[in-house]
């Protein structure tokens, strides 16, 4: 196999300030940098790199389920804070079949993301 790593993922998002404000200011992901003439951010996370990509308002990558999974220590705690802010939830806090507990929010574009509570593996 080859000596692949995931370095990093980029969401598409129609106003590229209203949604640096959502990841940093409610999500409270650390901003890296933004690059307004390149319509486009990037943020520090604890795994690959995050960025927001900046589209035209109706492009067909907008408002899409992304497949990306964020993970939390404590997601009912999470839900809640983030439920109070007003992020728009798609599914609440659910024990999952195959074992998992987790939830999905959209950000202001209605790009969906899993919310998952961290487990030991």
């Amino acid at each position: 196999m080859a000596d692949l790593s995931l370095w990093y993922v980029n969401v598409f998002v129609s106003d590229l300030a209203r949604a640096v404000n959502f990841y940093q200011h409610t999500l409270g992901l650390e901003l890296k940098f933004i690059g307004e003439e390149h319509g486009y951010a990037s943020f520090v996370t604890n795994g690959p790199g995050f960025g927001l990509a900046r589209v035209e308002p109706g492009s067909p990558l907008l408002g899409r389920h992304t497949g990306i999974g964020w993970g939390v220590r404590d997601l009912d705690s999470s839900y809640a804070r983030l439920n109070a802010m007003g992020v728009h939830f798609t599914m609440p806090p659910t024990q999952q079949p195959w074992g998992g507990f987790m939830a999905m929010f959209a950000d202001p574009d209605g790009n969906v993301f899993y919310l998952d509570q961290l487990r030991d593996e």
